[in-house]
This record gives structure tokens, C-alpha cells and sequence, in this order.
């Protein structure tokens, strides 16, 4: 059986107003990844999850499938991504849809290669873990170079260590998430595991230049120029 996709986009997007749907080397964002799920041929189905009327139109537009709109509650600034997975999952099963393994695709990574995706679901059918995410290396780090604030105003490292580390090479590896998530639906919903507490959860690392997100002005800009100096090449 096929995994199915499922890529969840809200149109209230504050970092990045309306980022979803901005056009990004001629198209929307979101059209990118919905691309690229289709083109894959791995999916049995690609849906996207979303309470806006413009971003269904487009999604459909590049032939992504729109069963359902998702409810304004599960589509605030509040909402998990569990949320929205859950509801998303039980109203696919409702109207027949017949899955088992599901592919969380983020619609700000637009370089994610599809053999990432598919390495992934790989993964988890071979560790026995709730679920699989992508990540890649991160070099700011919270035992090095990552601080907040103390009660007194003053800075302090977020994971204080007791040894100091001189360099950011002798620190712990750390990894960024970046939106790309496989797990086995029935699994999920008959033990009410939420992805947001990571139980049991395995890596599946790529190269940062994959698996790059878009959450600020700076980085749609960035993504738009590695968009031209990448197809230039």
C-alpha cells in the first residue's frame, strides 16, 4: 500500500504573510512541493490541509487533492500540527480513504529531494519508532551559542553545561526540523501518540541546502536567490 501525503497549509502565516501561495521562481511555494509529490509517483494520494479558499484553488490548480476544508479552529496561531494531522487523518479515513503510512510535507522546503522523502518512510519501516523526521545540522547550538535571557536581564546559554566547550565542533550535534515527518496513521490515532512530545522518535538527517525553510523575509529572499544562481547553473 502507498503512503499517502499530506501537506498542511494555513493561509494566517504571519513571518511571511500569505508565504504559501507568494510566487517563488515562477510559481507559488506551495506549488513546488505539491509538484514534487506528484512527480514522485510514491504517493497514492496528495492532499493539503487548509481553511483557505485561495490555497485549496491553487493546490487544486497543480493537482493536489482538496477532500476537505480544515476548520478555522485548527488553523490559528494555536493550533498543533497534531491538530491539524489528527483531524486531517480522521476525516480522510471517514471518507474511505484507505492508508497506513503518512508523509507530513512542509510547504516552505521547496528543495527537499524526493529521495529524502522516500528515505524516510524507509527508515520507519525498519526501526520500530512512532515516528521518522527530517532534520539537518544546525550550527547554532544552545550548549555553545544559542542564550536567553536570565531573571536578573543578563544572557545565559538555553542548555548550560558544566564543561565548557571551546568550540562549536566539540559541542553536541544538534539538528533543525524542517516539516518533513512519516508515521503510521493507525499507530498514531488507536495509541493517541502526539508527534509534538517526539516519543520514539528517529532522525532521517540531509543536507541543509535541502531541507532549507522558509519562516522570515530573509529567508523567502535567500530561497528566491538560490532558486536563480541553482537553475542558472
Amino acid at each position: 500500500m502507498k503512503p499517502i501525503c499530506i501537506i498542511a497549509a494555513r493561509g494566517g502565516s504571519k513571518g511571511v504573510p500569505g508565504k504559501n501561495i507568494r510566487i517563488i521562481h515562477s510559481k507559488p511555494l506551495i506549488a513546488h512541493t505539491i509538484s514534487k509529490a506528484i512527480n514522485s509517483k510514491f504517493f497514492s494520494h496528495v492532499i493539503v490541509s487548509t481553511e483557505d479558499r485561495k490555497i485549496a484553488s491553487i493546490s487544486k490548480k497543480y493537482g493536489a487533492e482538496i477532500p476537505f476544508i480544515r476548520p478555522k479552529k485548527y488553523a490559528t496561531d494555536t493550533a498543533s500540527l497534531d491538530d491539524v494531522l489528527y483531524h486531517a487523518i480522521k476525516k480522510l479515513y471517514s471518507l474511505g480513504y484507505n492508508f497506513e503510512t503518512v508523509v507530513n510535507l512542509d510547504c516552505t522546503v521547496p528543495f527537499l529531494r524526493i529521495k529524502d522523502i522516500k528515505g524516510t518512510v524507509s527508515l520507519l519501516e525498519k526501526k520500530k519508532c512512532h515516528f521518522v523526521v527530517g532534520v539537518y545540522r544546525q550550527h547554532l547550538n544552545p550548549y555553545y551559542n544559542i542564550v536567553e535571557l536570565n531573571g536578573k536581564g543578563f544572557v545565559k546559554l538555553v542548555k548550560p553545561v558544566k564543561k565548557f566547550f571551546r568550540t562549536r565542533q566539540e559541542s553536541p550535534k544538534v539538528y533543525q526540523l524542517n516539516g518533513l515527518l512519516a508515521f503510521n496513521a493507525k499507530t498514531i490515532l488507536d495509541k493517541k501518540i502526539q508527534y509534538s512530545n517526539l516519543p520514539k522518535t528517529v532522525i532521517y538527517e540531509i543536507p541543509i541546502e535541502s531541507g532549507v525553510m522558509i519562516d522570515t523575509e530573509f529567508e523567502f529572499e535567500a530561497v528566491k536567490s538560490m532558486f536563480k544562481k541553482w537553475y542558472k547553473i
